[in-house]
């Protein structure tokens, strides 16, 4: 079997590398040349661990191969999974363009029987729209569409699609379902779940699921707010929520708001393909403004540790990403809350192990990013701990003291223990703990 994976972003990256794994011939295509070309010298254009090792290890074997030449590739697979960016537009709905460029262009090429696959996050009825394109433009070969969405976490991708929940395969041929098994055997041989299902059952199923997670997310943060308030100590509450199996323990820990490529697009999708549907979605459009609120929560909270104002103080950023393990600053909460904090006259420095980068076009003008945790607490009146990269968590506090002008920790991923930083010597703000 030979397969191509059309777009060769984060999930179709990770995409074809883990079905190569599975010792299936694999080739990704972009249209960005320069991509391609990175990928071609086994250079890798995002930050996801593990992946390099995975893309090297099946470039080696003969196994993948990446091409801007969707022709060859169309023609040679036998499925085609569909991989490009699916954007918001202005009103939360998404873009679907990338999707249709991508089906006008198989139907240009199809030669026989193909089984195309959206792995992209797509609307329901994108099915149904990818199967007329096909369809009108090229009636003279069979095919199917089928949806396959993908529950990737960035930072443990690899994991995720390896040893994943379940396998989520919407179709209406027999023989399409019968290839997605043959494609993910090796899952089905570890006892993964799979659910068999209609094409738009499955599209609205990584809609609701993402939705629900963000609900989640929200829910725990608004609780941590109210033990503030209240006296109550989050981590506690969290943890004796969790313990009941109807509610389970993930996504049950405050933090600044969620970000990145899913949640914030997704949620806002989903609003609008009940709007369209003619129905309010009023939970879910709830969750999206009360996230918004809660990063502008998190720049109140650094003021208010700062005695009232940021004016001329140097605030130290530690994580800039929207979460460890990746360098997406996609939705990141780092982004409004560092430029309140600007504008209210702040001195930024920041560091973050991956992101700076990609941080650079998004931050405040002025910002300083800094080599280490040290040297962007060097001579701060504040350390604001964004991210819960893993690194931070086993600080050298004698020195991180000898660095800042003020021995003040506004940690918003409570990542360290109130009594010990006090013991340290820090005045301490965390979230929803005394």
């Amino acid at each position: 079997m030979h397969i191509a994976v059309v777009g060769s972003g984060y999930v179709g990256l990770v995409t074809g590398a883990c079905l190569a794994d599975f010792g299936i011939s694999v080739t990704c295509v972009d249209n960005d040349a320069r991509k391609i070309a990175m990928l071609q010298r086994g250079e890798i254009p995002i930050y996801e661990p593990g992946l390099d090792a995975i893309v090297a290890k099946n470039k080696k074997a003969g196994r993948l191969f990446f091409t801007t030449e969707l022709k060859e590739a169309v023609e040679k697979a036998l499925a085609i999974f569909i991989a490009v960016g699916t954007p918001p537009r202005e009103d939360g709905s998404a873009d679907l363009g990338y999707v249709v460029q991508v089906a006008e262009a198989i139907a240009e090429h199809i030669n026989g029987y193909k089984v195309v696959v959206t792995k992209s996050t797509v609307p329901i009825g994108t099915g149904q729209l990818i199967e007329k394109i096909i369809g009108e433009r090229n009636p003279k070969f069979p095919f199917s569409v089928v949806s396959n969405p993908e529950f990737l976490r960035e930072g443990s991708a690899i994991e995720d699609f390896m040893r994943p929940d379940r396998v989520v395969i919407g179709a209406r041929d027999p023989q399409a379902v019968a290839i997605m098994k043959d494609i993910y055997a090796p899952l089905y041989l570890i006892e993964t779940p799979f659910v068999i299902t209609s094409v738009e059952s499955s599209e609205l199923i990584k809609y609701a699921s993402n939705a629900f997670l963000a609900t989640k997310i929200t829910f725990i943060n608004e609780v941590a707010a109210l033990c503030e308030l209240l006296g109550a100590d989050v981590l506690h509450v969290a943890r004796g929520m969790g313990l009941d199996r109807r509610i389970g323990s993930a996504f049950l820990h405050p933090g600044p708001g969620y970000g990145g490529s899913c949640f914030p697009k997704d949620t806002k999708a989903l609003t609008e393909i009940a709007r369209n549907a003619g129905r309010s979605f009023a939970i879910v459009e709830t969750v999206v403004e009360v996230n918004d609120r809660i990063k502008q929560r998190m720049a109140d909270k650094i003021r208010a540790a700062c005695g009232g104002s940021v004016a001329g103080k140097t605030i130290a950023v530690l994580g800039l990403s929207f979460k460890a393990e990746t360098d997406d600053m996609r939705e990141a909460p780092s982004i409004p809350i560092m430029h309140t904090l600007a504008r209210e006259g702040a001195v930024l420095q920041a560091y973050d192990p991956a992101a700076v980068e990609n941080a650079r076009e998004l931050l405040p003008e002025g910002v300083r990013y800094c080599g280490d945790v040290y040297d962007a607490a060097m001579g701060a009146d504040c350390l604001v701990v964004l991210t819960e990269w893993n690194q931070f968590r086993s600080l050298d506090f004698e020195r991180l003291k000898g660095s800042l002008r003020r021995k003040l920790v506004v940690d918003l991923r409570n990542l360290y223990e109130p009594e010990k930083m006090r013991e340290a010597g820090f005045e301490y703000h965390s979230l929803g703990r005394r």
